[in-house]
């Protein structure tokens, strides 16, 4: 017999934490290899965790709403007929290349003690007055975990933020960018509920789209840009073909699906806006893969079109179809959430005429789709009433500029407003 260590996976490009949000089993229980074992939500998708051991799981380590950081333990299962690898056993979570010097790795424990803490952590952190630049983390790439404080609370020995002090020449923020969260956290625990207010549970996907879009305003810079399109043409087009494409093909000829086709047109001429930040790096993406934005009652996912830019209107509408159908009754899989390069939003679909939409962390813009509405227009110095929709780009100003924006916006703009049977093939 030997006990093996199940580990909170990375379910996506870029993850650092998931939470649990429901066990599928106890101490006790047999399990089989690939079985799933806990259900975990992440700021990008709900998944299941398999197991990847056939045995008897011995230890939960994790209580249900817990974050931990990629790479920790998560439960302990007893599995029979393999010898313990000891060298497994002795092997810390963080593995450091032997090529890196020891000056390197001084280098990197101060960036990462600078990284996003998990609310588990920042609620111990702020329960017991601990200052988290001065705790050294024993998680992934040196992340602070939940034990590491418990730890420090046990021994007494707990870091406090006055102990720290400023040289002479040095001058402080009173409140460091770092406390930010914290003091957030801070003051909405001092919202006192009064009689007759509901309080509503906040669930592990609300926690989840909360931390990213926290993540997303706290780090990008955003910046927001808005065109006029007259899209009359795609109307009447539109129009003209969707019941007989109805009842060819089974599913909506939407807007939406040309407004898509038309982004990823517009990608694949200013690659730069299909690009995110990656600190010292701008990572251009090769692959034009569009998320789209669909909501549930209580809950918004981001379900990926993958390589948009390669398929017809028609491809791109069972697309649109197929995922929201698989969203709305929880049939949707995490590599169906993943990694998408750039968001086109329909918010339109809810009557907006006008917004500035939260960028998907870490891409470096979201587009939002809005309400088509006839309004009066000004054309050849007539008036005339025209079908008119508003796209509104919101952007992360470290990675782009106006310009390219304003020339991509135009673009799509030109696509959508030729949008005519002799310009646009749907199959």
């Amino acid at each position: 017999m030997t006990i093996e260590q199940m580990k909170m996976p990375q379910l996506g490009e870029s993850v650092t934490e998931g939470t649990i949000s429901k066990w599928l089993v106890k101490p006790g229980d047999t399990v089989s290899k690939y079985e799933a074992i806990a259900e975990v939500i992440t700021d990008k998708v709900n998944a299941e965790i398999p197991s990847s051991f056939t045995g008897v799981i011995k230890e939960l380590k994790a209580s249900e709403d817990e974050t931990l950081a990629v790479g920790e333990v998560i439960c302990l299962i007893e599995v029979e007929g393999c010898e313990p690898d000891k060298a497994r056993e002795n092997e810390p979570i963080q593995s450091v290349d032997k090529n890196i010097g020891t000056s390197q790795v001084a280098a990197a424990d101060v960036t990462i003690s600078k990284a996003r803490y998990s609310p588990a952590v920042l609620k111990i952190s702020q329960e017991n007055d601990i200052d988290l630049e001065q705790v050294k983390g024993t998680g992934k790439e040196g992340r602070i975990t939940r034990k590491d404080l418990l730890k420090l609370i046990e021994s007494g020995n707990i870091p406090k933020a006055d102990a720290r002090k400023p040289a002479s020449n040095q001058v402080l923020n009173p409140v460091p960018d770092l406390k930010k969260e914290q003091l957030n956290t801070m003051q909405a625990k001092a919202i006192q509920s009064a009689v007759g207010d509901i309080e509503i549970p906040v669930t592990g996907v609300r926690k989840a789209i909360a931390a990213n879009m926290q993540k997303s305003k706290h780090e990008a810079p955003h910046a927001w840009m808005m065109v006029e399109v007259d899209a009359t043409n795609l109307v009447r087009y539109r129009e003209s073909i969707k019941q007989e494409f109805k009842q060819t093909e089974g599913y909506n000829l939407t807007y939406f699906a040309f407004f898509v086709k038309a982004v990823a047109q517009g990608l694949k001429e200013f690659p730069e806006i299909n690009s995110m930040w990656a600190g010292d790096k701008i990572i251009q993406k090769k692959d034009i893969n569009i998320s789209i934005a669909v909501a549930t009652d209580t809950a918004l996912f981001v379900p990926v079109i993958k390589h948009a830019d390669e398929k017809t209107i028609k491809g791109i509408a069972r697309e649109i179809a197929e995922l929201a159908q698989k969203v709305r009754t929880g049939k949707i899989k995490s590599d169906e959430m993943q990694d998408g390069t750039f968001t086109v939003n329909n918010t339109g679909s809810f009557g907006s005429i006008q917004s500035m939409g939260i960028i998907n962390h870490p891409q470096a813009a979201i587009l939002q789709v809005e309400s088509i509405v006839k309004r009066p227009v000004i054309i050849d110095g007539m008036i005339a009433v025209r079908d008119m929709v508003n796209l509104c780009l919101s952007l992360d100003h470290r990675i782009l500029d106006g310009l390219v924006c304003g020339r991509f916006l135009a673009r799509v703009k030109e696509i959508i407003e030729t949008t005519t049977p002799q310009n646009t093939t749907i199959y």
